[in-house]
């Protein structure tokens, strides 16, 4: 494989989100960001984590779920490997963390 590891997971990220945001036949994961990829050493799995605008996580699952097969394949072509790892999707949710932190501090500072 000429790609090092770190520079495949970028690559699928940067590749999965403009899949999501621009391929994607269902509007939902237009919504959906890619925060971070990882790769198993033998690429037998592919780690997305995720986190989205506004919305259920469980309905973005699902989203994500049901388009997996076609995300892999197009994800497939894009990053032109011999094996495509299976796609495990995770939700982050960090980034809620960090608002919900921000807004705390916030009402502290009011107060």
């Amino acid at each position: 494989m000429g790609l090092s590891l770190k520079r495949l997971e970028s690559t699928a990220l940067r590749e999965l989100s403009i899949i999501l945001n621009q391929d994607s036949k269902n509007e939902h994961l237009r919504h959906v960001i890619v925060t971070e990829v990882r790769i198993t050493n033998d690429l037998s799995f592919m780690k997305v984590y995720y986190t989205f605008y506004q919305g259920k996580v469980e309905n973005f699952q699902k989203y994500l779920e049901d388009a997996k097969g076609y995300l892999r394949s197009t994800l497939a072509k894009k990053l032109q490997i011999r094996k495509m790892p299976e796609l495990i999707f995770v939700h982050d949710d960090s980034l809620a963390t960090g608002n919900r932190i921000d807004e705390m501090l916030r009402d502290l500072n009011k107060n």
